[in-house]
């Protein structure tokens, strides 16, 4: 680099390179060593360093090379909060936050003490939300995986969250068998595996770079869905309910478990794009 350039230029450049101008804003903003977007904004001017204009390059190959922006970041954003994510989780994704926010509207109805459980929280995004949106005073999360690599990473993302953090409890194991037994819990959510082995509906990319455990439970996808749905009576307080992310046509299966199993109020919801997603039931 014969003379110093400046971020406005890099920006430019790079949105050149990958073909978006917000993904390259954003993997400017993360080779700049930008605490966010505006901060970044406030140093277009500013030439950048040899070590940054490499780590960006760097980024910007593993992109062309078919990474997923959000692993190549190492961060992405989750309702309130940016949590660390790489090959060792699954990407969080925008249904998901629906699944969050209905497990928050359960939960906030419960007078406190309160307990929840997020099991296979993989990069905690959805129990590390609960934490800091819940009020402090009288919750814990729970927060499991049967990954311990995915769990490490989840820890790390507690301290993302501040004070909130105080309130998470982590646990390695399968499903409510990493939760002490002497635990009830009012309100248990989950977004397990539940795509089918060999599902033709698997977009490639995630297929290449998600973690297959993340993402497949049996031929018909319903495998972890079944443990989950037959140990939660036990682990529910009366009247406590269990929030589920299902697969898009999954619904109608997932209900007739539910009804099966003891539950009540069964409802299925739908995402932003009308398809099965989210399961919803409470306990008697």
């Amino acid at each position: 680099m014969s003379e110093p350039i400046t971020w406005r230029e890099l920006w430019d450049e790079t949105t050149g390179v990958v073909g978006d101008r917000s993904q390259a804003r954003w993997l400017c903003e993360v080779a700049s060593g930008s605490v966010d977007g505006d901060e970044f904004v406030g140093r277009l001017g500013e030439a950048a360093t040899i070590r940054m204009v490499s780590h960006l390059d760097a980024m910007t190959t593993r992109v062309r090379a078919g990474e997923p922006l959000q692993y190549v970041l190492g961060e992405w954003s989750f309702r309130r909060i940016t949590i660390a994510v790489d090959r060792r989780v699954l990407i969080p994704r925008p249904e998901t936050e629906l699944v969050a926010e209905v497990a928050l509207e359960k939960a906030a109805a419960v007078e406190a003490p309160r307990s929840i459980a997020d099991l296979g929280t993989g990069s905690g995004a959805i129990g590390l939300s609960l934490a800091v949106e819940l009020p402090s005073e009288g919750t814990t999360v729970w927060i499991t995986d049967v990954s311990q690599d995915a769990l490490h990473l989840a820890g790390a993302n507690i301290a993302g969250i501040g004070p909130a953090g105080a309130n998470v409890r982590t646990a390695l194991g399968s499903w409510f068998a990493a939760i002490p037994a002497d635990v009830r819990l009012d309100v248990v959510v989950a977004n397990p595996p539940y795509v089918a082995v060999g599902s033709p509906d698997l977009e490639p990319i995630v297929a290449e770079w998600e973690p297959p455990g993340a993402l497949f439970a049996g031929t018909d996808g319903l495998d972890d869905l079944r443990i989950i749905i037959g140990e939660a009576p036990s682990r529910l307080v009366p009247g406590g309910w269990l929030i589920l992310e299902i697969g898009a046509g999954q619904g109608q299966v997932v209900a007739g478990l539910l009804i099966e199993a003891g539950f009540i109020d069964v409802e299925i919801r739908p995402d932003l794009s009308g398809l099965d997603r989210i399961a919803i039931a409470r306990a008697r």
